[in-house]
This record gives C-alpha cells, structure tokens and sequence, in this order.
C-alpha cells in the first residue's frame, strides 16, 4: 500500500453469463454487483472490512453507461474513495473492457450502527481518505478467456 492520498483500487471481474440479459450484452445491475466488489476487496485490503462490511447501505448511485459488455469478457473496475463525511462515503468508479469505457458513476454510502448514521471512527476515515492506491485483483485466466471479446 502506497500512502498517496485517497483509497483507490482496480479489480478484473468476468462478464457472467447470469450477467446478461436478453439483448446479449450486461445487464445494467451486473456494473452495480461490480463496483460493490471492489469496494468489498478495497475494504479487505485496507483492513476494515468485518467493521463497516453490512454496516453502510447506499443512499445515492449515479451510473453512466457507455458500451455494452458481453459473456465471458474480462473487464477492470477502479474504486476510488472521493469524498469521506462525518458519516458518509463517495465512490467514483469507472467499469472498462478491452481498453474503452463501459460504464462509469458515483455510489454514496452511509455508515450506519444500530438503525443510525454514525460518526467514522478516525482510524477507517484515514484509512479511507490517505491509504492511496492498494493491490488489486486479477482475474484467473483460462484459454477460453484469451479468445477475443464480443458476442457469443
């Protein structure tokens, strides 16, 4: 982990094919399941998942979409902490395969204990906000994985 400022990570997910709906392409949730991932491995990189992981439900999402993703294809996910409040949390994420922008948006979340929004303890706030850009995650290739992307 590089001290540089806010959390940052990039993780390689598959599209599924429970991903895709019936156009052939992802579904418009699956970018949603996928920036929620790599918040989870952000939050397991930095040590602080058991503390907030279930315990910050989102109050707004933003999703641009910009091309479609299909069965079978690898695509990156960046994760960047924007914005930490006293009790609140912003993500810019951006979804890319094969090097052009598939969706990009902002999920906001509030940490919350016993039905209430809470006060960040200070060690996850600095953590969230000074802990830079942290190890990602690779996705295992197979050879079907290395045939080229589109439509199956």
């Amino acid at each position: 982990m590089t001290a540089a400022g806010p959390a940052s990570i990039t993780v390689e997910r598959r599209v599924e094919w429970s991903d895709t709906d019936a156009a052939g392409h992802h579904h418009f949730t699956s970018v949603l399941r996928w920036a929620e991932q790599a918040e989870f491995v952000l939050q397991e990189r930095l040590g602080i998942a058991s503390l907030v992981s279930g315990q910050c439900p989102r109050v707004h999402v933003s999703v641009d979409f910009r091309r479609p993703a299909y069965a079978r294809q690898v695509l990156e996910v960046d994760l960047s902490v924007v914005e930490v409040g006293r009790t609140s949390v912003r993500y810019a994420f951006v979804v890319r395969g094969d090097g052009a922008t598939v969706a990009e948006g902002v999920v906001a979340a509030v940490f919350m204990r016993d039905g209430r929004p809470t006060r960040w303890p200070e060690e996850v706030r600095r953590l969230l906000l000074e802990s830079g850009r942290v190890e990602g995650e690779r996705y295992a290739r197979s050879a079907v994985d290395r045939s080229p992307s589109g439509a199956p």
